[in-house]
């Protein structure tokens, strides 16, 4: 079959990745794609937001299913496009409908979610700018630090997590009535901040069965330590050393089951990835937050460690069989390692050559923030490289990713070189 893959980033060149391994995958076109893309697809320079041209290259080409990486066309309703369009129906899109894309698209549509079916999370309320005096009031009755979150999509950097009273207030004021997140922030969540240490679940779905897959954590800080900004990620492990069995079945029994449930039973049409962001708080899982699709950089340790074919599982997703598969998965730790660009996640410089991709061995390198120019390999993001490597040991893969790491190089190339250190 042809399949498209939506996305440019890491996540979409790990599909690509395993998706042109499967014996099921005739033709694989990537939209917009990255360099690492164009290796082992065909890149085709359409956003992921304009359906129309999306449409006209799914039937010319003959594509019957579409895999969705990124939040934005899915909050946006691709999958709505498709079902609606007569031409369209019978693709197979791997991702929910707007209405489940909610979850990520609205923190108080996924917060009202979790309270109505009994799903553990953080207590909250939302302010908006006519209620940013009431905001303040709230902030005032919560313990610190104060987390703010812009209910909508902010790219990853929406939240902050702030230990002075004043200075949240002040932040919820300019988040509020300046927009400090764009459209985003013109409601915020505030809710009490929980203090644990927080994993990743993932979560693929046809609608009423479900698989599970390798839990994984992320860093999200700049920093060493975790201090500094957020950005889209740093770097990934999985699976979770934490995470036991009996950890594991605490998060099924309560958080899993009761999302797809509630999914269900909201006649919510939701045929794709559920992104779990939890922490574990006194031995239990509390939500963080969902995304309704894979994490990034999580994507590049979980897919490599699966070991049953994605084409396989998404064709299930489809035909609302998932219940029919059993997942094998590679016992060993995988991590990876971003690189990124000198100034990000602020201010940053693309067009930066990148040598020493050729020279890495033992590690799959997956490509972020790149393109290629005058047959060059440049830089064209933020994060630019995730290099994922595999062990019995966590420590001795990040090993192999750093070693690898030094045999990269464009100007003012950064990545964090403590990741692990809470594990």
């Amino acid at each position: 079959m042809n399949i498209l893959v939506l996305g440019s980033g890491g996540r979409e060149h790990t599909f690509a990745y395993k998706i042109a391994n499967s014996p099921q995958c005739d033709t694989l076109y990537v939209a917009p794609g990255n360099a690492g893309t164009s290796k082992i697809a065909t890149n085709v320079a359409i956003a992921v937001t304009d359906f129309p041209a999306i449409k006209n290259l799914v039937i010319e080409k003959n594509i019957t299913m579409v895999v969705v990486g990124p939040e934005d066309p899915l909050v946006r309703g691709i999958k709505d496009f498709f079902d609606a369009d007569e031409a369209l129906k019978d693709v197979a899109v791997i991702g929910p409908s707007k209405e489940g894309a909610q979850l990520e698209g609205s923190k108080e549509y996924a917060k009202e979610f979790l309270f109505r079916h009994n799903i553990p999370t953080a207590a909250y309320q939302s302010f908006t700018k006519e209620t940013v005096a009431e905001g303040k009031r709230f902030l005032e009755t919560l313990q610190a630090p104060y987390v703010l979150k812009a209910d909508g999509l902010a790219a990853g950097k929406g939240v902050l997590i702030l230990e002075d009273l004043k200075r949240a207030q002040e932040e919820l004021e300019d988040m509020l009535t300046n927009e400090k997140f764009g459209e985003a922030s013109r409601k915020v969540v505030v809710e009490e901040f929980l203090d644990g240490i927080e994993l990743s679940v993932f979560v693929l779905t046809d609608g009423k069965n479900y698989v599970t897959l390798p839990t994984a954590k992320d860093y999200k800080r700049i920093g060493e330590g975790d201090t500094g900004l957020n950005t889209g990620g740093m770097g990934a492990i999985s699976p979770v050393p934490f995470a036991d069995s009996v950890f594991m079945s605490k998060i099924d029994e309560q958080v899993v089951r009761p999302t797809v449930e509630g999914l269900a039973k909201e006649e919510i049409d939701y045929k794709g990835f559920i992104f779990i962001g939890l922490i574990k708080v006194g031995g239990e899982p509390k939500v963080i937050e969902y995304n309704v699709r894979m994490g990034d950089p999580e994507t590049e340790v979980v897919l490599p460690r699966l070991q049953t074919d994605l084409v396989s599982l998404f064709q299930h997703v489809a035909q609302g069989t998932l219940n029919e598969v059993s997942l094998e998965v590679d016992s060993r730790y995988a991590t990876t390692v971003m690189t990124v660009s000198g100034g990000y996640p602020e201010a940053y410089e693309k067009g930066k050559e990148i040598k020493g991709i050729d020279s890495i061995s033992d590690s799959l390198v997956f490509h972020a923030g790149t393109k290629i120019e005058e047959g060059k390999v440049i830089t064209n993001g933020g994060r630019v490289l995730a290099v994922t490597s595999f062990d019995q040991d966590f420590k001795e893969a990040l090993k192999k990713s750093y070693t690898n790491i030094e045999k990269l190089n464009f100007e003012k190339m950064y990545y964090r070189k403590d990741l692990g250190f809470d594990l």
